[in-house]
């Protein structure tokens, strides 16, 4: 185990300095990514004027959208297609490793440089968060980045089989968007499209955690997005591996 933590942070690290050398375009892409949340929040501060829970809500979704952002149909499907696979099957350690170091530096990157977003989005609404609220989020945001990962994950090894993994991967974070909270919060929908969105694992990845932190979920509600959160992470680990096992099986690569 201390063998592959420290090639984590040996992938972490690495790819920390190359992102850094490539700054000017993380910027454009971490505000690419913020324009979805700060959409919503114009959007519904107008639609529910004086309401500060959905500011709240919106400003802290920011963070949480930062923090779990994922990119493996660039880096995981893109390197099935040149053929960087095969080298990476060889290496002596889980392949999965080089990944999950660029997706932890990426993230480290974006909460940076979208820091100066988040503080001016909430200065522009004033909002309040209560801190105990977003320590009680602290565990659910992990999950979050991890079931975020496991899903794009499992969708850009569909590059194994397709050349339309961008598109695979695309159409998961459509359905994050839409079903996720970031399109309406989920708290204000009617029943029973509220028990059900929070019953799909897309709100476990973004709208959950950013209600905790916001306050706007409370006592047994919270232990139940848990489980929720916890069983789709389970389940999703469990389809990455059957779905690698399968898919390495057919890969081949050419060249070199």
């Amino acid at each position: 185990m201390s063998r592959i933590l420290h090639l984590l942070w040996l992938s972490i690290w690495r790819s920390s300095l190359q992102w850094w050398s490539r700054r000017s375009f993380l910027i454009t892409i971490v505000i690419g990514r913020a324009v979805t949340p700060l959409l919503g929040l114009i959007v519904w501060s107008a639609a529910l004027p004086g309401d500060s829970a959905v500011a709240t809500y919106y400003v802290v979704l920011l963070a949480v959208q930062l923090m779990t952002v994922s990119f493996e149909h660039h880096t995981l499907s893109n390197g099935i297609y040149a053929g960087n696979l095969g080298g990476e099957l060889l290496a002596p350690k889980p392949v999965v490793i080089g990944y999950l170091g660029e997706n932890l530096a990426l993230r480290l990157w974006h909460l940076v440089f979208g820091m100066p977003l988040i503080v001016l989005a909430a200065a522009l609404v004033g909002i309040s968060v209560e801190w105990p609220a977003v320590a009680m989020a602290i565990p659910a945001i992990l999950v979050a980045a991890a079931l975020r990962f496991v899903f794009t994950y499992a969708l850009a090894l569909s590059a194994l089989w397709t050349e339309r993994a961008h598109g695979v991967v695309g159409f998961g974070e459509t359905l994050i968007f839409l079903l996720g909270g970031t399109a309406a919060p989920l708290g204000i929908l009617s029943e029973p499209l509220r028990s059900i969105g929070q019953a799909l694992p897309f709100w476990s990845m973004l709208g959950m955690p950013a209600e905790v932190a916001a306050g706007t979920l409370h006592g047994s509600a919270i232990v139940a997005a848990y489980f929720v959160q916890l069983g789709w992470l389970a389940a999703g680990t469990a389809l990455v591996v059957g779905v690698w096992r399968v898919g390495v099986r057919r890969f081949t690569a050419l060249g070199g």
